[in-house]
Parts: structure tokens; C-alpha cells; sequence
């Protein structure tokens, strides 16, 4: 840490107020002061508005009320690049990266210097920044190629390359594996004692207390704590983020007696070449099944294979105990799979699309005139009582699924498959980059759709969860099954063992 006591805040933010056209008010007189040469934790549940005030510095929207310094002169930035001209770069946590682009060029892209490189000194400076930060990464790769951590890092290294005096970085590692995350948090301690100052958003906080030197909580757009980092307790932050809610976590435990059912999910010699196999499973009505396994383990490429999304795999799904005779997602869906896919963002909602649209979507011919005239009047009420089940935090059903936390859009992604005809669910990370509130939501919601006679297939990084919320955890290991275990007879030290190959 370089902070020098008479230097002024790199950036300051001084009762800074947003609220929407919709009238939700997402922060309520923030401030927030960040030191030279240190990290400074941003924490909350989601919707607490951290996401708001991270756009708000960054130049992405404009406060209601309040002002910013920078460098100790007042700034009122209304651009992205404005910020990032004067020295300030954000990684998102939907960094909007350019799919069919190179790393290469997605790294250097919009740096007005490099127009005037050529290759051979882009493919150098890029080579430089992998580097500095330890990290490996072919430069010809196509990012839409790329897994979400692999992108998650492309997006940092695209920071980097500005050079920036303070870095934003919203949910960094929700999307990274353990070894990716040591990287990350190596290259921030180093470019912290050269001078680069942060801003990091992170739900998990283990990685706060580790990483930081000061943190600011926020709770419903208002800040309810600002402290130094080595003065302050775990137990502290979680009941300055969730209070009570913490303990919501334990609705999720699996409940010994509900009966396990019948298989409704048989899988059999299933196997992609160069991705995973052959594995055999099963899921019985009732049950709660986790898959862990680490980065690259061949989880998520089993899921999708599943769902008829990998054309390359070969093996025998059963439904219900009927075979499906041909395997597209298509295909799967009526005969009564869902899948909540890992990026929700990207994969599972139209962001621009209203809350209500996203919900209604898959039931649109059921809810319309004669199955040709949609009805909105129904499609509102249908959102309206996926608000009220699920507990989604929105003003109304016309927000933008892009405007809501984290947590709340994975309720809606949920929301698009309870009301149809779905037996079987695959969930890919659903509780990735939710705060630990939502994170309760989502697992109880879990264990509702096996006490209601449904099984599920789940997949998480963390494996407290997937201990919290399933009846058996399978770990998976160079896209092989490499062992089962009941939930209860397990441990995280034991699992993460088995999927290291230890």
C-alpha cells in the first residue's frame, strides 16, 4: 500500500443520489473516498446499488444529485471515455467484449494509440500485459471461443492496456477459477504497490478481507459501513450486508424425509470427444444432484450436451423414461428439460427486454388469442405472480431485466421454466455472482422444485453450495465421473481433494 497521508483521494464521491424513471431509487447519498495506491472493497447483497455506483464513477449513467472529484478537482463525466481519457478504467461485470474479434483486438480495442502499431508491437504490448499478470493466452483466439473466466480476463487485460490510476472491477472473479482468481489478485497487489488504485466489487468475502486495505458496505443505496479493512470482523459484514437473511441458508438443507422417486433423468455412456465422457448418471423425482469439479472439468459442456446443445455428443438420454429420439434443445425442452445456463446474461434473457417479455416468453402461444394474438394483460399477470413466488426485487414488471441486480435476473431466468411443463432442471452455476441473500433464495427455490417432485441436476464452483443443497454431489475430473458421495457424508476438504486428482 502506497498511500502517502497528504495526498489527496485519487477519486471521491460526495452524496451522490440516482433514481430511475421508473422511480426506483437505487442510491441514496453515497460517499465513498478511494486513497492512492490502495484497494478499496465495495460490498453489499444485490440491489444494494453498488453496480449504480460503479457506472456512476465510471461515466456509463449520471448521479440524480451529488458530485465526484478527481485527483481533487471536480469532474462530471458523461462518457465512459471521458472517465477513461482522464485515467479511470471499469470492467463490468457484463463486459461488452466484440465475440467474433480476436483477443488481440479486443484487448487494444478503441486505444487510440494502437491504431498507429502494427501487429508485431500489439501482439509485444499484449505479450507484456500476459506477462505482468501471469496469465496465458493465445492472441489469434476468437473470444467467442473463449470460457467465460478466459473472457472475464480479456476484459481485464483490455483495463490494463490504458494504463489506468484507478481500475473498477465489478464481480472479477464470479466467473474465474481458483487459479484464475490467484492471478487476478497477484497482479492487483502488484500494480497496488506501483500506484494503481482499485475499486472492487465482490460478493465473496473472503476475498475483501484478503485483498483490500478499506471497504464500504452499502444496504439499500445507503452506506452502513466505511472502515479499514484490518479492523473489521467477518461477522461484521455479513450483518451489516444481510442480517437475519443469513440464516435463510439452512432452508436449503435436504430434508431426509422426502422419498426419492423414480428415475426421471437417465443418462448413459454419454460422451463429446475432446470435452468430457463417458459418464452415467441419474436423478430421481425428489432428488437434488451437484456436480463438482473444477474449471475445465467438463461440467458445464455435460449440461449442455444434455440439453441437445452439443451436436458432437453421443450416448443415451432418458426422460421420464423415454428416450429422446432425436437431442436439440429443442426437442429436449418438450419433453420436459430446462436449462439455467452458467452466463444468464448472455445465454438465459434478453437484457433489454422487460421483465415481464422475458418471463412470459416461452409460454407466449399458451397466453395469446387463439395461440396467434398475445394477450399482455396475461403475460403481466404471469410476471406479476413470478414477482410474488420467486421474491424478485423490481419497481414493476416493465423494468428491463438489465436493470436488476444480479440475483434478481436469475430469478427471472427461473421464472421462464416453472410455469410449463418442465420435469428435470440443469442449472449451471445459478447462484454465480448473487449475494449471499439471493444466494438463500435460490437454493430454498431448489429444494422447493425437488419437494414438488422434480429432479435437478446442479452445477457450482462452490461446493458449500452444492453441500447446502443436494441429496448427492458426483465430482467430475477430466470430463469423468470420479466419484459420488452422499451430501451429508462429505465435506468441502473431501471434494475439492477428489477433484484436484489428490
Amino acid at each position: 500500500m502506497t498511500d502517502s497521508p497528504g495526498a489527496p483521494p485519487v477519486f471521491a464521491a460526495l452524496d451522490v443520489h440516482k433514481t430511475y424513471s421508473s422511480g426506483t431509487q437505487a442510491l441514496r447519498g453515497v460517499s465513498l473516498t478511494v486513497r492512492p495506491g490502495t484497494v478499496h472493497g465495495l460490498i453489499g447483497a444485490n440491489g444494494a446499488g453498488k453496480s449504480t455506483l460503479i457506472k456512476i464513477l465510471s461515466g456509463v449513467e449520471v448521479a440524480t444529485a451529488g458530485s465526484i472529484a478527481w485527483q481533487g478537482e471536480p469532474v462530471s463525466w458523461t462518457s465512459p471515455a471521458q472517465a477513461l481519457a482522464a485515467g479511470l478504467a471499469a470492467v463490468h461485470q457484463h463486459t461488452p467484449l466484440v465475440g467474433p474479434l480476436t483477443v488481440l483486438d479486443n484487448v487494444f480495442l478503441g486505444l487510440r494509440d494502437s491504431r498507429r502499431w502494427d501487429a508485431d508491437r500489439r501482439r509485444r504490448e499484449l505479450a507484456g500485459l500476459l506477462d505482468k499478470i501471469g496469465y496465458d493466452l493465445d492472441a489469434a483466439q476468437i473470444v467467442d471461443d473463449l470460457s467465460v473466466g478466459a473472457r472475464q480476463m480479456v476484459a481485464i487485460l483490455q483495463a490494463l492496456a490504458r494504463r489506468p490510476s484507478l481500475i473498477l472491477l465489478d464481480e472479477p472473479t464470479a466467473s474465474l477459477s481458483p487459479a484464475e482468481r490467484d492471478i487476478l489478485f497477484r497482479s492487483i497487489r502488484r500494480l497496488r504497490d506501483q500506484g494503481t488504485s482499485f475499486v472492487y466489487v465482490s460478493h465473496f468475502l473472503d476475498e475483501i478481507l484478503d485483498l483490500t486495505d478499506h471497504l464500504t458496505v452499502l444496504r439499500d443505496g445507503r452506506v452502513v459501513a466505511d472502515a479499514a479493512t484490518a479492523s473489521t470482523q467477518k461477522s461484521d459484514l455479513v450483518e451489516a450486508i444481510v442480517g437475519a437473511r443469513l440464516g435463510r441458508i439452512e432452508a436449503g438443507n435436504p430434508d431426509p424425509s422426502c422419498p426419492r422417486g423414480e428415475p426421471l433423468l437417465e443418462v448413459e455412456q454419454l460422451r463429446s470427444p475432446g470435452r468430457f465422457g463417458p459418464v452415467t448418471l441419474t436423478v430421481h423425482a425428489g432428488e437434488v444432484v451437484g456436480l463438482a469439479g473444477l474449471l475445465g472439468s467438463g461440467r458445464t459442456e455435460l449440461l449442455q450436451a444434455i440439453f441437445g446443445a452439443d451436436r458432437a455428443a453421443s450416448g443415451m438420454v432418458r426422460i421420464d423414461g423415454r428416450a429422446l429420439p432425436r437431442r436439440s434443445p429443442h426437442h429436449c425442452v418438450r419433453a420436459g428439460l430446462a436449462l439455467v445456463p452458467e452466463d444468464r446474461m448472455r445465454q438465459g434473457l434478453l437484457r433489454d427486454w422487460e421483465l415481464w417479455r422475458n418471463v412470459s416468453l416461452p409460454y407466449v402461444s399458451g397466453l395469446s388469442w387463439r395461440r396467434w394474438f398475445p394477450s399482455r394483460r396475461a403475460e403481466l399477470a404471469l410476471a406479476e405472480r413470478a414477482i410474488t413466488d420467486l421474491g424478485i426485487v423490481a419497481a414493476s414488471p416493465e423494468v428491463p431485466v438489465g436493470d436488476l441486480s444480479g440475483g434478481n435476473a436469475q430469478k427471472v431466468v427461473f421464472a421462464k421454466w416453472l410455469y410449463g411443463s418442465a420435469r428435470v432442471f440443469l442449472l449451471d452455476e445459478p447462484c454465480a455472482g448473487v449475494d449471499v441473500g439471493a444466494k438463500a433464495d435460490i437454493i430454498h427455490l431448489v429444494r422447493q422444485l425437488a419437494a414438488r417432485g422434480h429432479g435437478v441436476l446442479i452445477v457450482a464452483s462452490e461446493f458449500e453450495e452444492l453441500l447446502g443443497a443436494c441429496d448427492r454431489v458426483m465430482v467430475m475430473r477430466r470430463g469423468q465421473i470420479a466419484g459420488e458421495y452422499p451430501a451429508t457424508a462429505t465435506d468441502v476438504r473431501e471434494l475439492t481433494a477428489l477433484a484436484s486428482g489428490l
